[in-house]
């Protein structure tokens, strides 16, 4: 799962080029050790090192290729599309003019079995060790009927207080109507859909309109 993962690598650093600081929110798939330490806890073991713990394996994929998943970001007025060869082939970032706040979408297919409600015990955990993180709201309540982890707060980074919110959704394609080849019967995709919103701190309440569009308006559902 690593060497599939790994390949998100710079979310930890997507706007590098955008913006003074950039976001310490790391991709929870990404930067983090493969295995946890004999002194890591069961707490704090990151969601990539849990699936890949587990036999996961999980490869990147763009939202508009997806054939048996919608995955909607509704786009504010006034953003952009943001790119960077720095980025992870299939992410797809919006901003607000050069700067932040930014919103980033990653979806990647799941193969393997794994325990969802184990799984999202380990979702919000990069988030949680970032600099001076301050929890402002969480929720593990399902999202669009599917499991999910969001977590939001606040952080420090490059001597910049940030902001951001992220949702983990763990969705399911529509089942098909034949098996793929190798399989004795159909079964549907399993994905995982994260998507981060990041802004300065002192930003956050004047920015407050469009990103609560974003986050309202985001949508996940088999199609």
């Amino acid at each position: 799962m690593r060497a599939a993962l790994a390949v998100v690598a710079a979310a930890a650093a997507l706007l590098t080029g955008c913006g003074a600081a950039t976001p310490d929110y790391q991709s929870l798939l990404a930067t983090t050790p493969s295995r946890p330490t004999p002194t890591t806890s069961e707490e704090t073991v990151p969601l990539s090192a849990y699936l890949e713990s587990v036999g996961v394996k999980g490869e990147p994929v763009a939202p508009e290729k997806l054939t048996d998943l919608a995955v909607t970001v509704p786009r504010p007025k006034g953003w952009q599309d943001y790119t960077n060869t720095n980025l992870a082939p299939g992410t797809r970032v919006i901003a607000d003019g050069e700067t932040y706040p930014t919103a980033m979408l990653m979806v990647f297919t799941l193969d393997g079995d794994f325990d969802t409600a184990e799984a999202l015990k380990h979702a919000d955990v990069d988030a949680e060790i970032s600099e001076n993180f301050k929890k402002l709201n969480g929720s593990r309540d399902d999202f669009k009927g599917f499991p999910s982890s969001m977590i939001e707060g606040t952080y420090d980074v490059g001597g910049q207080r940030m902001q951001a919110y992220n949702r983990i959704v763990f969705a399911t394609g529509k089942m098909p109507a034949k098996p793929a080849p190798g399989q004795l019967e159909p079964k549907a995709q399993k994905y995982l859909v994260q998507l981060t919103i990041t802004s300065f701190a002192d930003d956050a309440e004047s920015k407050g309109a469009a990103i609560e569009q974003i986050i309202s308006g985001f949508d996940v559902s088999a199609k």
